[in-house]
């Protein structure tokens, strides 16, 4: 099985059934407030009428337009999807990433190559970035993404954690040969929902959409990812609130001799002297966090929700000496 976080019944297991704090992935703790979906979200398939209101909104929200999105469930669909529908056989994932992209190209029958310099992307077929990163933080600027993409046959930008950072997004001014990814579940912390968004040409989403079949968004999906990114007070608010969390978590993470190694507003990664006993030290506190197999001092977390979850993670610290 692939290597991923929130993996909560591994740490019960492990650690004892409890409250956990689950910081193991980049979803947003203080998730959107979302009513109750309607009869006719939970009960009726979804029309072509819902698939326009969501579609509208994540227009206005990316700032695309409506025949270069396409609504899928969650990103992940999308990253299974694509490697199946781009002609091509060498693929490059700029590296460190999200293990998903690479898997899931192989699982394709693509060769991958997984440099860490994004100019050795040059000459790939297919070439994928993540920004910003996971699980580092990179950046990488609009222009930069654009000097990629006319050395590649194809550029996949993963910007499943760049709603806080509108100025990264290529989503407005898009390279023909890109495409996008959003995700919905990370910023409105609404993962379950199962959401996201690929942006690219009409032709390219037609042949994804082909193989998403029907009903690929659920109706409950559809009427609550409408409703939450037309809110644009809430995701004001909500960046402010992650920028001061992230930076609150970093006192109290640092202060303990860990050195952040960079992040996002959703999550931000630490090197400490052991990632495993670091893992276990707060896992006995009933907080869960993601660790890299690859890397044996990275230690990834989430930002905590609230004041008591952030007391814990202090708490944790205090407990261990």
């Amino acid at each position: 099985m692939r290597d991923h976080g929130g993996d909560i019944d591994s740490a019960a297991r492990r650690f004892g059934r409890g409250d956990w704090i689950d910081l193991s992935t980049g979803i947003n703790r203080r998730p959107y407030p979302a009513a109750a979906p309607g009869p006719h979200a939970m009960t009726a398939l979804p029309t072509g009428a819902d698939m326009a209101r969501l579609l509208a909104a994540a227009s206005d929200r990316f700032g695309c337009p409506r025949h270069d999105l396409l609504a899928l469930a969650g990103a992940s669909a999308a990253i299974q999807i694509l490697p199946r529908v781009l002609n091509g056989q060498r693929a490059a994932v700029l590296s460190p990433s999200y293990n998903e992209h690479a898997a899931s190209l192989r699982a394709a029958g693509w060769q991958v190559a997984e440099p860490h310099d994004p100019d050795a992307l040059s000459g790939a077929d297919l070439a994928v970035i993540v920004n910003p990163n996971n699980p580092d933080g990179r950046e990488y600027a609009p222009a930069q993404i654009a000097r990629i993409a006319a050395g590649v046959g194809h550029l996949l930008v993963d910007e499943s954690f760049a709603d806080p950072r509108p100025d990264l997004s290529v989503a407005r001014a898009r390279p023909a040969n890109v495409t996008v990814l959003r995700s919905f579940g990370k910023f409105w912390g609404l993962a379950g929902l199962r959401l996201g968004f690929a942006i690219a040409a009409p032709d390219l989403l037609a042949r994804m959409a082909e193989h998403a079949g029907p009903w690929a968004v659920s109706g409950p999906a559809l009427e609550i990812g409408a409703a939450a990114l037309a809110d644009e007070g809430w995701a004001a608010n909500t960046v402010i609130w992650l920028a001061e969390a992230a930076l609150h978590l970093d006192q109290i993470v640092t202060a303990q001799g860990w050195r952040l190694e960079g992040g996002t507003h959703l999550f931000r990664l630490y090197h400490t002297p052991d990632a495993g006993a670091a893992q276990d030290m707060l896992a006995r506190a009933g907080i869960w966090s993601r660790r890299f197999p690859w890397h044996p001092h990275w230690l990834r977390l989430g930002i905590p929700g609230n004041r008591d979850e952030f007391q814990r993670v202090e708490a944790a610290f205090t407990a261990a000496g």
